[in-house]
């Protein structure tokens, strides 16, 4: 079993998207760490504002295999293969993590890039893994978003509209 982080968003219906995705991975993949959720401008592109957070856990899925299988997840959601990359998203699934894997591995960059740029991945990974450390920089990721934070660069808020029924998801 290895242990993954996967980045989870939606811009479009976002409280339901996020509910049925979250209920979703976890019918698949069974105990699920949630961070909390963050609300934040869409990067790179003019929408509507995500909602954000971090999932955590562990498969016997090869990255091939769970890649895949996020991106079957994202189209039963209404996202299109060949939605461009910064576009408004019903469901956007990203491996951040796959243990601690870092290069290309079946088309996926690890980690990827956005953990250590992006506050609306950086704060939720911080939030459910504050002692575990980036593979290739070796800081934990409470002190990356410590350092992130204090430049204070991104407009992040946390979002409880959704904290009960995701506590019944998990249930």
């Amino acid at each position: 079993m290895t242990d993954v982080f996967i980045g989870v968003g939606s811009n479009i219906n976002r409280e339901e998207n996020i509910l049925s995705g979250i209920k979703t991975l976890h019918e698949q993949f069974g105990h699920l760490r949630l961070s909390p959720l963050y609300s934040s401008a869409a990067v790179g592109f003019e929408g509507d504002d995500f909602l954000n957070l971090v999932v955590g856990f562990s498969t016997v899925l090869t990255v091939g295999e769970l890649s895949q299988r996020l991106r079957d997840i994202e189209r039963c959601h209404g996202r299109a293969n060949d939605a461009p990359k910064f576009s408004s998203r019903s469901l956007d699934l990203d491996i951040l993590l796959y243990g601690e894997t870092v290069g290309e591995v079946d088309g996926v960059v690890l980690p990827r890039a956005e953990v250590l740029f992006n506050a609306f991945v950086l704060q939720p990974l911080a939030d459910i893994a504050p002692q575990s450390c980036h593979p290739v920089s070796g800081q934990a990721y409470g002190e990356l978003w410590r350092a992130m934070a204090a430049q204070n660069r991104q407009r992040l808020e946390p979002y409880h509209g959704l904290d009960d029924a995701l506590a019944r998801i998990l249930l």
